[in-house]
């Protein structure tokens, strides 16, 4: 049995000869709760639509509970275990919330009524309103109650605080830590928001341009990666080339700052050699190795 609910293999996907996926690498540890990051047009809503069979992949492999995703006969099976946020929000315009609550529970033989009256109350859904009288924010509770409550093993949300404010968003947040917590579920989910990933995601991708750049235990990845700042001696000279691992390195007047993707220890050492040099090492956050990836490119 794989240690990943999800996994692909250099998957590609082009539209009109555009590239949107170039071998993207992805796994999902099982009951992480995985953050997926990218700009715009980074490939993160093709990546989650391939998953979830609604596009086929150019080249390339994509598994979901070691399943492929293209394997049509297992295809209902797997769906069934997955909860789906999407992007867009979209649901049945003629109905009301009760009525597609209603409508959706009996395709999942798992339906949690405890969490549906759970989140109904949290959430301050109104029952009788249609659903095109919900704002977006509205609208991203109620799908997230009828992914929640349909007893998912994977929950694979797109932007799923998109339209709620701050307390709101809080409580969402809360409430997939202790979901996961408490049923040991898979969180795989994309966000523009770096504090909101960073505040619950245990795991973390960075994808651009269709790669995934970065990739791991955030823990992991905030220890290895570090700010040096490197104060000089007047008239003092920062070294031609730095050990490998030193990046974005920037010198204002007296002060060198660069971030350290590994061989931190290399760097420090070799800034201490530079005679009468003051050399400080930082923590760094998640937004700082977000943005070393992906503001070049």
């Amino acid at each position: 049995m794989t240690d990943f609910v999800i996994e692909t293999h250099q998957l590609c996907k082009s539209f009109k000869d555009q590239p949107a996926l170039r071998g993207l690498d992805l796994q999902v540890p099982a009951g992480s709760i995985f953050g997926f990051l990218g700009r715009n047009g980074a490939g993160k809503t093709t990546t989650i639509k391939t998953l979830m069979g609604l596009l086929r992949a150019d080249t390339g492999s994509a598994h979901v509970f070691g399943v492929p995703v293209t394997d049509a006969d297992s295809a209902a099976g797997v769906r069934r275990r997955i909860g789906f946020v999407t992007e867009d929000k979209e649901l049945y315009p003629y109905m009301t919330v009760e009525q597609i609550i209603r409508f959706t529970r009996p395709f999942f033989p798992d339906w949690r009524r405890d969490l549906e009256q759970r989140y109904l109350e949290m959430f301050e859904l109104p029952k009788a309103r249609k659903i095109p009288d919900l704002s977006k924010g509205m609208r991203s509770k109620l799908m997230l109650l009828l992914a929640i409550a349909r007893g998912a093993e994977l929950l694979i949300l797109d932007e799923p605080t998109d339209g709620l404010d701050p307390a709101a968003t809080e409580g969402v947040l809360r409430e997939l830590v202790s979901i996961t917590s408490s049923s040991g579920i898979t969180i795989f989910f994309s966000s523009h928001q770096l504090s909101e990933v960073e505040l619950i995601a245990d795991h973390v991708g960075i994808v651009d341009h269709g790669r995934m750049v970065v990739s791991g235990c955030l823990d992991d990845l905030k220890a290895r990666y570090q700010r040096v700042h490197v104060v000089l001696e007047s008239g003092a000279e920062p070294p031609v080339r730095w050990p490998e691992g030193a990046e974005s390195i920037h010198q204002e007047g007296r002060v060198v700052s660069m971030l350290c993707s590994h061989n931190a220890e290399a760097i420090v050492e070799q800034a201490r050699s530079i005679p009468g040099a003051t050399v400080e090492r930082f923590p760094v956050t998640l937004k700082e190795i977000f943005l070393e990836h992906v503001r070049s490119n």
